[in-house]
């Protein structure tokens, strides 16, 4: 088993290069950006202590899609630091509420993606994720769209957006499973647990291999339903085996089901 990178250290992420590429990042970056992070980075590292497996398989440049499963509504604040301490800047599909408010020009001037869920608007957020891909960013999506449901924290029924997203562009798709956030604040529990420097444990899995696929719709094949579902359901195995790996324990077969609607408190989003 790999061993974990603490955010902390000198060596966490991709060394002295993520140094130099986070460098190059604020340089371009809008004042949003800068502002972000100056909240972003210090909560994150007095909520959770992050360890990293694997954060050098985040590319160093081009289009990134990355999948990640949802225990809390805190853990996009670890994510980030995962993304930002490998030299790159996140971009989220975020829940379309989030960016009501004084926040809404912050997110979206820091690159972040709203999310009119359970609409037929958001389908919007998939084509700005297209083109923020195009651009060569990296787009961080929750599949499930909101914080698992499964009792035992393992991801729920995913929305196909994800494969939407990963059969129409040549991003890069890294599957990544978080753990630990769920310690901090319990959605199901609904409770607030104030410890700071819980840990945080993040793996990030190799790129999922989906050229068979992507040459059937280059080769006009059309994006039916059953082909998004199948697409999904490969990319979130990954995301859950992952998962196993870092609690060590095994996984279960099946994924629980997603809410029907949605529910106060859901904070990250995906789309269709």
């Amino acid at each position: 088993m790999p061993v974990a990178q603490d955010a902390s250290s000198p060596t966490a992420g991709a060394g002295s290069a993520a140094r130099s590429r986070r460098r190059r990042a604020r340089r371009r970056g809008s004042l949003a950006l800068w502002i972000a992070v100056a909240v972003i980075h210090p909560a994150a590292s007095l909520l959770f202590r992050l360890r990293y497996r694997h954060a050098e398989r985040i590319p160093v440049a081009g289009p990134v899609l990355l999948v990640i499963n949802h225990i809390s509504i805190l853990d996009p604040l670890g994510c980030a630091r995962l993304v930002w301490d490998s030299g790159r800047v996140p971009h989220f599909l975020g829940k379309e509420s989030v960016f009501r408010g004084p926040a809404g020009p912050l997110l979206r001037g820091a690159g972040q993606i709203p999310v009119a869920r359970f609409t037929a608007d958001a389908h919007e957020a998939l084509h700005a994720a297209e083109a923020d891909l195009a651009a060569g960013n990296v787009v961080v999506i929750y599949p499930e769209g909101s914080v698992t449901r499964d009792p035992d924290w393992w991801p729920m029924e995913a929305r196909t957006g994800v494969a939407r997203l990963a059969l129409t562009t040549d991003a890069v798709v890294l599957p990544v499973a978080q753990w630990g956030p769920q310690r901090v604040h319990d959605y199901h529990a609904k409770k607030l647990h104030l410890r700071l420097r819980t840990p945080a444990d993040y793996l990030v899995g190799e790129p999922v291999d989906l050229s068979a696929q992507r040459a059937r719709i280059r080769a006009g094949a059309p994006l039916t339903g059953e082909l998004l579902k199948e697409t999904t359901d490969l990319i979130m195995t990954r995301v859950r085996d992952q998962l196993a790996e870092l609690r060590g324990e095994p996984a279960p077969l099946a994924f629980h089901p997603r809410p029907r609607r949605e529910l106060p408190g859901d904070v990250a989003g995906s789309a269709a």
